[in-house]
């Protein structure tokens, strides 16, 4: 499967108008790219040029049925991977396909066990 690469910024701009049907969504530049956020949740993440779509036990198959790979990163040489699969290419075309898809997301951001912030004493 080949990877589409885009303009960081004017494609973080389109990957929000498409999510606009699913809710007020913004865009952050984070990690050299961008997070997708609704409602204070990360759901899709941008990276090199690559919108990634968050995924849990529920929505993972329905990625690695189309051979979408999950974001992976480097770090001090090791390799670390999130629960973030590729989006499948057709959905930046498409608002239709971007809603089912955006919503999948959203739904595995929701059912993510919220992390808990350590204080300091």
């Amino acid at each position: 499967m080949s990877t589409v690469r885009h303009d960081d910024r004017e494609f973080a701009r389109h990957v929000v108008e498409l999510m606009q049907s699913i809710g007020p969504v913004s865009a952050r530049r984070m990690f050299g790219g961008h997070g997708f956020f609704l409602e204070g949740l990360m759901f899709a993440l941008m990276a090199d040029g690559t919108l990634y779509l968050k995924a849990d036990m529920q929505t993972a198959g329905d990625f690695e049925r189309l051979g979408l790979a999950m974001f992976t990163y480097e770090k001090k040489g090791r390799e670390y991977s999130l629960s973030y699969y590729q989006a499948p290419e057709e959905i930046l075309e498409s608002p239709d396909e971007m809603n089912v898809w955006a919503n999948k997301a959203y739904g595995a951001a929701l059912r993510a066990p919220a992390r808990k912030v350590k204080r300091r004493a």
